[in-house]
């Protein structure tokens, strides 16, 4: 398994020591991950070379890879171009080892990894023990991955490389649908068709789960329908009201409350089933999340789980890591840290903080340390990211994560906060200073979010450590101001 420290990667090589199967990789870097898989019994490499297809004294029958993160020239691949051993995506090894059993696939383009977690947690509470491959740490698991004695098999159905296509699910969620991935598929309508294709996946009785509030998912649930697949919605009311065509499985209501809790009320109405109402607290703000336990309580009650003991699984979830993730308080500022890296979701992540605070009544101000991942994604969605940071009091704006993607000559995190108001957003190149521009943005009360699928999440535990005594005074030429100048009201804070 080449990259075998990955949060897909490493999930399923557990799955595989767990049934017993001899497992060698290698990856760049020692990791956690890397370190339990040894312990599990995994051969582990650090860096990348030919000879490390021996490691199990015999050359592997497959080796897995990710063709969008591992260059073609990675000499473990080019050894086993040369031996004639068969290269496979990750996506078709998830796809083997849930043959034979309940599949349940979320899809969508963001909320997959919450909604999988979620989905997981309802249908251990209800006894099923489901196995389980997911793109994110469970909080209460303490794992990305498990080899279960249940008939169902819970994992994420990857859209960025149509690689969700290679699943055949028992119960397939679409939790929303929007342009991404578009250095992939070159259109929109490119991107809409893949969940189309995934519709069709779903096998003889299975069902096809979309969310009623989001348009383009339940517009593929009203194609669905008219192919004769067997489609289920929930949401709202008053978005089931907008598709009569799709069977309303089922309906939620909520009330805040305490600020970090929200109750649920749900109605649910299965095929042949009686509608059943069901209450349960989620510890998880936002309303994106309330929709997304909706399509997890949905998925265990399809397969037969219990609706009460999966309410139950729900109320007790606590989350996955880097998901509105509390890492803690310093001086009266509280630090969160999550993966939102699309326009939509920082926008879910930011208004669900504004939830926080106006149920709490604190009144404190949301200040947002934002990485955008990918070159091709921040030109694109440049004028989407800078209205979404906007909800945010203040937005600490770092240099662009590239990943797997060469620099764009001229191309600076500058083209999202040259179109944000003045004096919402501080443009800070310097990713060691950050820490330092973050804390003189806060004050006692605030919220703090670092945000993005890159580097930026080992700026939690940074802020959280930077003393605000040791505050030097502000340069000008590399600084906001002697205070954030989002803070000070300044008339143009982007540096």
């Amino acid at each position: 398994m080449v990259g075998i420290g990955g949060a897909g990667m490493s999930g399923l090589a557990r799955i595989l020591l767990a049934r017993g199967h001899a497992v060698s990789g290698s990856d760049v870097k020692d990791s956690t991950p890397v370190e339990v898989l040894r312990a599990m019994g995994a051969a582990i490499a650090v860096g990348h070379h030919a000879d490390n297809l021996q490691q199990l004294g015999q050359e592997p029958t497959v080796v897995v890879t990710s063709f969008a993160a591992i260059p073609q020239d990675n000499p473990e691949l080019v050894a086993a171009r040369k031996a004639g051993i068969p290269l496979i995506r990750r996506s078709d090894l998830l796809a083997e080892l849930m043959e034979g059993q309940q599949q349940v696939l979320l899809a969508g383009t963001h909320g997959k990894t919450s909604t999988t977690s979620m989905t997981v947690a309802a249908m251990q509470t209800a006894g099923m023990d489901p196995s389980f491959a997911i793109g994110g740490q469970l909080n209460r698991a303490g794992t990305n991955a498990h080899h279960g004695t249940g008939s169902a098999f819970v994992a994420e159905a990857d859209e960025s490389d149509a690689s969700l296509l290679r699943y055949s699910p028992t119960v397939a969620v679409v939790t929303n649908i929007e342009p991404d991935h578009l250095d992939y598929f070159g259109s929109a309508a490119a991107y809409y068709q893949v969940f189309d294709d995934f519709a069709d996946r779903v096998g003889p009785g299975g069902h096809l789960v979309v969310c009623l509030d989001d348009d383009q998912a339940a517009r593929t649930g009203v194609r669905a329908v008219q192919r004769g697949i067997g489609v289920l919605g929930y949401g709202t009311a008053e978005a089931a009201a907008r598709y009569p065509e799709i069977a309303h499985a089922a309906r939620v209501d909520t009330t805040q409350l305490q600020g970090e809790y929200t109750v649920v009320h749900a109605t649910l109405a299965l095929p042949e089933h009686a509608a059943v109402k069901v209450r349960y607290i989620l510890q998880i703000p936002g309303q994106h999340m309330v929709l997304n336990s909706l399509a997890a309580l949905l998925s265990g009650a399809l397969l037969g789980g219990e609706v009460d003991k999966l309410a139950e699984g729900l109320s007790e979830f606590t989350g996955v890591r880097r998901r509105f993730e509390y890492r803690g308080e310093v001086d009266g500022i509280r630090v969160y840290d999550d993966y939102a890296h699309h326009p939509t979701e920082v926008r879910a992540v930011l208004r669900a903080a504004r939830e926080k605070i106006a149920a709490e009544g604190s009144g404190a101000r949301i200040i947002a340390c934002f990485q955008p991942h990918l070159y091709s994604r921040t030109i694109e969605f440049q004028e989407e990211f800078a209205q979404a940071l906007a909800l945010a009091d203040v937005a600490v704006v770092l240099d662009i994560y590239g990943a797997r993607e060469q620099p764009v000559e001229g191309v600076t995190s500058r083209i999202i906060t040259e179109k944000m108001p003045q004096g919402k957003a501080v443009y800070e190149p310097d990713f060691s200073a950050a820490p330092r521009t973050v804390r003189d943005c806060a004050r006692a009360g605030d919220l703090v979010l670092t945000m993005g699928a890159g580097s930026v999440t080992m700026l939690a535990a940074e802020i959280l450590a930077t003393d605000a005594d040791s505050a030097e005074p502000a340069d000008a030429a590399s600084s906001a101001g002697p205070a954030c100048a989002g803070c000070a009201g300044a008339e143009d804070s982007t540096r």
